[in-house]
């Protein structure tokens, strides 16, 4: 009788998941993903990559048509007076004004390849942004749901308490009336028992999991992930395909310019200037505009030092781009297989599920008619929840295996 009334206590104690999951904060998973990607450092990098990749380009074409302009201003006082070229008159103090402005004309076609470079260097930015915002995806949809799945596996086992507490009440009334045997009631006062601290444990489990969602979207306080669902095709490029691409190319376009500098230089400058004692100087000015034309003969095999470890960089980065390209093939079918052997394991689950549910059904009416033990209605009902289990694993690892395929492919799927 004692185990029976602690039975009793333990099916009447109530869970709190209800209460604690209405006054969480729920966010969708458009949301978790904006906030994510705010906060994740390696994407924030990638971001600022792609605007230092901007300027580099820009700065590759400014510098066709934009010669470089340095002003300069200066004032000398002298301990006794010279004759001021400027004014023509002794003085102590001289001010000189200057503006020079020079633009290469010919430098071995080294503007042309920096423009290449500059470009591949873009590109290989803009990709590498697009792949870290699908890892970043891939870690905010694991955690997102990781919540649904255990705020499911907690419903499976709070539903199999519940079984637990209804079939111990019918084992205690066929009891008291003399249709089963007390051991009955000991069978499923064990069953809920166990239920319980499956219960207990999956309750810490959920909460743990709103943590590590609140901790990839940046808030303080638990956060609970609101329902939401969500396969396949073959994409030819990838995120990291087009980096070492990119990377090839810009190695490559640094060669070009390195053995362009074995060629003679052109550059057209500009100066004028202004003498004077005082600010702004305008007694004495002169303008002045020449070419220059430079051809580096020897530089104790610093160029060639340089041109070898650069050649050697693109053909590193070659074998890394076709190395890359192999693998993104195995990787790519690799996940999309991995997909359709997840979603075919959820309908299997599924199905597996609706059996279970019969099975249950039919040893509770043939328990309740005495034509069946306790042990097979309590193998009954432990093969349901562990089929439901079966089918929230499954739909959740059908999730993350879809994320991870999108991560490789670098778009949206569905």
């Amino acid at each position: 009788m004692l185990l029976l009334a602690l039975g009793f206590q333990l099916a009447v104690s109530p869970s709190l998941v209800g209460a604690q999951q209405d006054s969480l904060p729920r966010v969708t998973l458009e949301q978790a993903l904006e906030r994510a990607a705010r906060l994740d450092p390696n994407y924030v990098a990638a971001t600022r990559q792609v605007a230092d990749a901007r300027w580099s380009r820009r700065a590759a074409i400014a510098a066709f048509i934009v010669p470089a302009v340095n002003a300069q201003l200066t004032a000398t006082n002298f301990s006794s007076e010279f004759f001021n070229i400027g004014t023509g008159q002794p003085a102590s103090t001289i001010v000189d004004a200057r503006l020079d402005g020079r633009l290469n004309l010919f430098a071995g076609l080294s503007k042309f390849n920096e423009l290449r470079r500059s470009g591949a260097e873009l590109e290989g930015a803009v990709a590498n942004e697009l792949q870290a915002r699908f890892v970043t995806a891939l870690f905010t949809e694991t955690d997102y749901y990781d919540v649904i799945a255990q705020r499911e596996l907690t419903r499976v086992a709070t539903d199999r308490v519940r079984r637990a507490d209804e079939q111990l009440a019918v084992a205690r009334a066929r009891v008291i009336a003399g249709a089963a045997v007390q051991t009955d009631s000991l069978q499923l006062l064990l069953e809920l028992t166990e239920a319980r601290v499956a219960l207990l444990r999956q309750e810490a489990a959920l909460k743990v999991s709103r943590y590590q969602l609140a901790r990839r979207i940046g808030a303080f306080e638990p956060v609970d992930a609101a329902e939401g669902d969500t396969l396949p095709e073959a994409a030819a490029e990838s995120p990291e395909a087009i980096v070492a691409r990119a990377d090839q190319r810009a190695a490559d376009a640094q060669v070009r310019a390195l053995r362009g500098s074995y060629l003679p230089r052109v550059d057209l400058f500009g100066q004028t200037s202004a003498t004077d004692e005082r600010f702004f100087p305008s007694a004495v000015t002169r303008s002045s505009i020449g070419i220059t034309v430079s051809l580096p003969i020897w530089n104790n095999a610093q160029r060639e030092i340089s041109l070898s470890r650069a050649t050697t960089a693109r053909d590193i980065a070659g074998a890394v781009r076709a190395d890359v390209e192999l693998a993104l093939r195995r990787d790519v079918v690799q996940a999309y297989e991995a997909y359709e052997a997840a979603r075919a394991t959820s309908q299997l689950s599924l199905q597996s599920v609706g059996v279970a549910q019969e099975n249950l059904r039919v040893q509770e009416e043939r328990y309740r008619a005495g034509a069946t033990t306790i042990i097979d209605l309590i193998t009954a009902q432990v093969s349901l929840s562990e089929a439901e289990a079966g089918l929230v694993q499954a739909r959740y690892g059908t999730r993350l295996a879809l994320s991870g395929l999108e991560a490789i492919l670098g778009r949206r799927l569905f």
